[in-house]
Formats: C-alpha cells, structure tokens, sequence
C-alpha cells in the first residue's frame, strides 16, 4: 500500500465528494417526483430504484470510511483488512449503471429508428459492465487483505473500461442522430444544437470519470485514487439519468419562447412514454424529425400526455 495521503487520504475524498453528489441527487429526485407525477409509472419506478441503489452505495462507502478511520483508529494491522461493504459497494454501482445506462439505450433504439444493431452494440457494452461487476465481487468477497485485491486487479480494470465506453457510444450515437436531424431552419437547428451539447454534457462527465478511475488503477495501483473517482461514478449516473428527465420541461419552454414557434417532434429523446396517448388518433413517425410550425405555439412530441396534448392543441 501507499503512503496514508494517496490511499486512505484519497478514500476520504472521494467519499466526501461523493456525499456532495449525493445532495445533488437527493434535490433532483425530489424535483422529479413534484413537477412530473404525471410520468407513466415504470419511469418512477425506474427513478425510484435507482435513488435506492445510489443511496445504499452512499450508505455503504460511509460504513467503511467510519471502519478505517474511527472503529479501527491507531490499529495499523487491520488497515490492511477489506472491510466487506468496500466490496459490496461495488455491485450497487454496478445496478445504478445499468438502469441508467439501459434507459439512455432505449433512447438510441427510438432514435435509430428502432434499429436493432446499434441498440444491440450498446446493450452488450451495458450488460458486459454488469456481468463483469458481479464477477468481481464474487472473487472480491474471497479474499482478506488489500494485498491479495491485485489478483483481480484486471477485472477492476475492465469494469471501468466497459463502463466509460459504453458511456462515450451512447453520447456519440445520440449525437449523431440529432446532427442527421437538422433542418436548416435557424430556430430548429438551434433547438439540436441544445439537445447536442446537452446530451455530451450529461454523458461526457460520467465517461470521463470511469476513464480517470481506469488512468488511475494503471498508474497508481498501490493507492486508493483509483477507488476515489470509483465512488463518483455511480452517482453521476444516478444524477444523469435524473437531469435528462428534469430537462423536459426546460426544453417545451426554449421551444415557446421561438419567434416563430418551432413544432419538435423529439422521437422518445426527452420524453418518457406515455402511455395514456392513443397510437389510434396520434400518429407519431418513427425517425427523429423537426419541423417548422408556424400554427401552434408550443412543443409537441409523442411522449406528451394527454393533458398537455389537449391544451398545445387548443393553442
């Protein structure tokens, strides 16, 4: 092991990072559950459990700093344990990930106009990272000490790397549709170049921390720094997922205030499914398409419900 700087000193503040992340994703999930309790109910159940996954994580990373540094304070030779909620936590991440990770895949899929190719490319990158979590942790719960956790230090190295790629494809591909969607209109182009620059928002910081995490357990692998932006990404996945929900409302706005009002039809981009709109009076196409509507004065997109479709029509 390290110097007490670069392994538990790092362990503290990836913790308390993380714990600021958390706050972050406490005042989002309950943004989410006071302005959309319209959402179908599977895409609350989603938020729901993913909050739960990323606060037993949280719950978990706390349980083995307060280990290393109160109960077992001045007793340098049980430093050199594995405290088991260290190893656990590992598995929570990995659940956070893949609901999240699965919800932006379902979006390339309706994006790609249900291409199963692409959604498979991404699906496999999703899955992989969780088998390769659960593996881990298998092996991880065999061991006793920090020194034996090199034996499995290849699988610490690919959950990050599968993570952060998987990351960086679903950010490129979405990217890539919304570009093949511009019209040339310049309140429509606008409108792409928002969600662009959003979605690599969303997904860049995320990618960049696993790829931090992996640069990390390369160069220093006799430190905890690697473990530090470890326990950060789960909760940035947690508080992408939620930012991509809480933006709906945000995005129907930027699209009222157009000069000449841009009708966006954002094929399952920003919007949940929703369920309560019948396929049999809305048609809705398949592909990604923006149009100029100079009749209607908001924005209107298939996952809309009822209500709100009923009141951009009476506009």
């Amino acid at each position: 092991m390290g110097t007490a700087d670069s392994t538990f000193g790092a362990f503290l503040i990836g913790v308390v990072v993380s714990a600021a992340l958390y706050g972050v994703t406490c005042v989002q999930t309950w943004y989410y559950f006071s302005r959309y309790f319209s959402d179908p109910w599977h895409h609350k159940l989603l938020v729901g459990a993913v909050f739960l996954s990323d606060t037993t994580h949280q719950a978990l990373i706390t349980h083995t700093l307060y280990t290393y540094l109160v109960t077992d304070f001045g007793n340098a030779s049980d430093l050199e344990k594995i405290v088991w909620s260290l190893l656990v936590e590992v598995l929570f991440n990995g659940f956070t990930g893949f609901m999240v990770q699965s919800f932006l895949a379902k979006r390339v899929y309706h994006l790609s106009n249900k291409n199963m190719i692409i959604t498979a490319s991404v699906m496999s990158l999703v899955i992989a990272e969780l088998v390769i979590v659960i593996i881990y942790v298998v092996k991880a719960l065999e061991l006793a000490t920090f020194t034996q956790v090199r034996q499995i230090k290849s699988w610490s190295m690919s959950i990050n790397a599968v993570a952060a790629g998987g990351d960086i494809l679903i950010a490129v591909l979405l990217c890539i549709f919304f570009q093949r969607s511009r019209t040339g209109f310049r309140q429509s182009d606008t409108m792409i170049k928002k969600l662009m620059l959003y979605t690599i928002n969303t997904g860049l910081i995320t990618s960049v921390c696993a790829m931090m995490s992996f640069i990390s357990i390369v160069l220093w692998p006799d430190t905890f720094i690697y473990i530090a932006f470890y326990f950060c990404v789960g909760r940035l996945n947690c508080n992408c997922l939620l930012a991509t929900l809480n933006a709906r409302k945000g995005i129907r706005r930027d699209g009222d205030a157009c000069n000449e009002h841009v009708s966006v039809l954002i094929d399952r981009a920003l919007r949940p499914i929703n369920s309560l709109i019948d396929s049999s009076q809305t048609e809705m196409p398949n592909d990604l398409s923006i149009r100029l509507d100079t009749t209607q004065g908001c924005i209107e997109d298939e996952f809309l419900s009822a209500k709100d479709l009923k009141r951009a029509q009476s506009v």
